[in-house]
């Protein structure tokens, strides 16, 4: 299995450059790889490797660039045009390739080669080929069999390296007696089956005042103009805090439900016709409810169950019982139930995925002990209601 480490680089003025002259150079060659495509058709990795020797040839300052980092351009290329084809047999509308413009292209590739890792006393160094060694903050252990390192230039001008490693990882031994079911939402962003709520940060909501402050002053600075640029680059940063913000959030928050439990089942949601509704459209993907599963899904075992009547339904007797969102609390007319919406939600996802968690589990691969299996299907021990 192969990991993926993400540290923080500190280059100094003259390696910023030649960091900042590898992304032109790449920019460049897509650009032209691009422009190919687009008079002659599909081309193949191979092609458009023979495509790169002459413009090597052609260019031969070209040759001041590690070669295998311009050879992985082509792989790009290669993917997208192949993913487009699988796009195009799937019935979906797709366009063409289009040129990178400027600042656009902030990542470039080091496959196999061309790069090392040091340390000098308490410094630790990248070295890159054609580019020298460059400080790097190491902050957790990681294997030393490195496929590639994949360097990025964030919008506010900071740079990080990706690392990329074969890791010897051991399947962890599931229980359903831990799992548990989470329903996610606007006010309290997550509400599970065991009653634990944790309430939405909102990041976007508290910074827009800065955010429009600093909008405001780069529609009053003339186009082109450096105080334009200082002031777009304030705006990126403060875009670049709030990004931070809600990933350390949604780990924290993805990680304290994979340490505790084994199973986590959350709704099948359609995100992108939740958000056709423009006055919560924006609370939605201030959330992050997508980056918060994807999360759960490599920390622990992730199951998705139909999002259909988890609200409507009493999670003790399952009499449907309407309410418009306005409503929090629920309360069942057949059976007395009196129990907050999101929670009596969250139960009902976990039902729904221990109805079906004997289908989704790959048995040769993990050992399950449930808490009781009767005619096939899986129940967990009584909850303690709230009852009326």
């Amino acid at each position: 299995m192969q990991r993926t480490f993400k540290f923080r680089l500190y280059p100094n003025v003259g390696q910023s450059q030649k960091l900042q002259n590898n992304l032109a150079v790449c920019r460049w060659i897509y650009n032209k790889m691009i422009e190919k495509i687009n008079k002659e058709g599909f081309q193949s990795r191979n092609d458009l490797n023979y495509f790169l020797t002459d413009l090597k040839e052609r260019e031969p300052w070209l040759y001041s660039c590690h070669s295998k980092m311009l050879q992985m351009i082509s792989t790009q290329i290669d993917g997208a045009q192949k993913a487009l084809i699988q796009l195009r047999k799937n019935g979906n509308k797709t366009g063409t390739l289009r040129f990178s413009k400027h600042d656009e292209f902030q990542v470039f590739t080091y496959n196999q080669s061309g790069f090392d890792i040091t340390r000098i006393g308490n410094t630790d160094l990248l070295y890159l080929s054609k580019i020298g060694s460059v400080q790097i903050r190491i902050h957790r252990n990681i294997p030393q069999d490195i496929k590639q390192i994949t360097i990025t230039k964030s919008k506010s001008g900071k740079w990080y390296v990706c690392i990329t490693c074969n890791a010897v990882t051991v399947l962890p031994k599931i229980s359903l007696a831990k799992s548990v079911g989470i329903d996610v939402g606007i006010k309290n962003f997550a509400y599970d089956s065991d009653g634990f709520v944790t309430p939405n940060p909102l990041n976007l909501q508290k910074m827009l005042k800065p955010l429009a402050r600093m909008q405001r002053k780069i529609a009053r600075r003339q186009m082109g103009s450096q105080n334009r640029k200082k002031a777009l680059k304030f705006y990126q940063i403060i875009h670049e805090r709030i990004k931070n913000r809600r990933k350390d959030f949604l780990h924290k928050i993805s990680a304290q439900y994979a340490k505790k439990y084994d199973v986590v089942f959350v709704e099948r949601l359609q995100k992108l016709n939740m958000v056709k509704n423009h006055k919560l459209a924006q609370k939605i993907l201030d959330s992050g409810w997508g980056t918060f599963t994807n999360m759960l899904d490599y920390k622990c075992m992730l199951i998705e169950v139909p999002a259909k009547n988890t609200t409507i339904d009493c999670s003790r007797c399952g009499n449907k019982v309407p309410k418009s969102l306005a409503v929090r609390i629920h309360r069942c007319d057949r059976c007395g139930l009196v129990i907050g919406r999101d929670h009596n939600a969250a139960i009902n996802i976990l039902k729904k995925g221990l109805n079906i968690f004997n289908i989704k589990l790959p048995q040769e691969l993990r050992e399950v002990t449930p808490v009781e299996i009767q005619n096939g299907s899986v129940k967990q021990e009584e909850t303690t209601w709230l009852v009326r």
